[in-house]
């Protein structure tokens, strides 16, 4: 069975990964900056962003560390990373991707359950 994927507290209907960088372009415009994406396997994908930058988060559970995009051996911080219960945070640049690549990370996964090959992760396993 191949894997569905659907934002969490949106539509039940499965997202098609062709649909996933204009769905968060539009949470984004709504101001929703904080997104989640549940699968069909009980797999979870975190999206959180400052309009900038994105933390993009892959958790196999419910208590599972995950793996987390990175775009390493960068300087700096950023915040403004809005939580929906209304949380700030602030991220190490290196802990998190620019926006364009992290609609390519999260449509990547959504059709394909893996990040891409040439994609940046860790493991906070």
């Amino acid at each position: 069975m191949t894997e569905s994927w659907v934002i969490a507290d949106d539509s039940p209907a499965p997202l098609p990964f062709e649909a996933v960088p204009e769905a968060l372009r539009s949470r984004i415009a709504l101001g929703h900056l904080e997104t989640w994406l549940t699968s069909s396997s009980g797999r979870s994908l975190a999206f959180v962003t400052n309009t900038e930058r994105a933390m993009v988060v892959l958790l196999e559970g419910p208590d599972d560390p995950g793996e987390h995009a990175v775009t390493p051996d960068t300087e700096g911080t950023s915040d403004g990373f809005t939580l929906s219960n209304g949380q700030v945070d602030e991220y190490p640049d290196e802990d998190t991707v620019p926006i364009e690549e992290a609609l390519r990370l999260v449509r990547h996964v959504v059709e394909t359950g893996t990040w891409p090959m040439d994609g940046r992760w860790v493991t906070d396993r």
